[in-house]
């Protein structure tokens, strides 16, 4: 049995073969990207009046634009999304109709009410036995503003959806939306 001794293999070329310049460390490789994204960083940072232009645009040239097109809408994500912003929607109704009625009845606009309907109907006697609040009271009208905010859910929810799938099938036939973005000015 021969004993054989192997030597590691070299992959890359040295500076004298194939013309290839020598492979940095990778702690020299490492220390120029850091370098490179400090600079960047302080460029990015510096007021607007000794702002450097990034190295990808020239002064003179034209922004780059793409144009696109919008040729299908994911109808479940538009579902999510519809019912999470009319959701949002419902609540903040139910706290604005709870604020305004919070406010008149702390106004006194209900007593004011009852006072003038009184005088007009029951003339000089006083006997009123009519109150506003019977018919738009906090509950009752909070309890209204509840069941319309439920609807609206329901509704908006069922009315974003379809149109998402009423937009894919007019895309399909005549190709969706033409959108053009453009690179940033700056």
């Amino acid at each position: 049995m021969s004993e054989r001794t192997t030597t590691p293999r070299r992959t890359s070329a040295s500076p004298g073969e194939g013309g290839e310049p020598p492979r940095k460390s990778l702690t020299e490789r490492l220390q120029s990207t850091l370098s490179n994204a400090a600079e960047e960083h302080r460029a990015n940072a510096s007021t607007s009046e000794t702002k450097v232009r990034r190295p990808g645009r020239q002064p003179g040239r034209q922004p780059r634009r793409a144009r696109l097109r919008l040729t299908r809408i994911d109808p479940w994500s538009v579902m999510k999304t519809s019912f999470l912003l009319s959701v949002a929607f419902g609540v903040v109704t139910f706290v604005a109709i709870f604020m305004v009625w919070s406010v008149l009845g702390a106004a006194g606009v209900w007593d004011s009410i009852n006072s003038a309907v009184a005088s007009i109907v029951e003339g000089d006697s006083g006997n009123s036995t009519f109150d506003v609040t019977d018919y738009v009271g906090m509950s009752r009208v909070l309890g209204f503003t509840l069941l319309v905010s439920v609807v609206d859910v329901i509704l908006l929810t069922a009315l974003a959806t379809l149109t998402a799938f009423l937009y894919n099938l007019a895309a399909a036939l005549l190709g969706g939306i033409e959108v053009t973005l453009a690179e940033d000015e700056k």
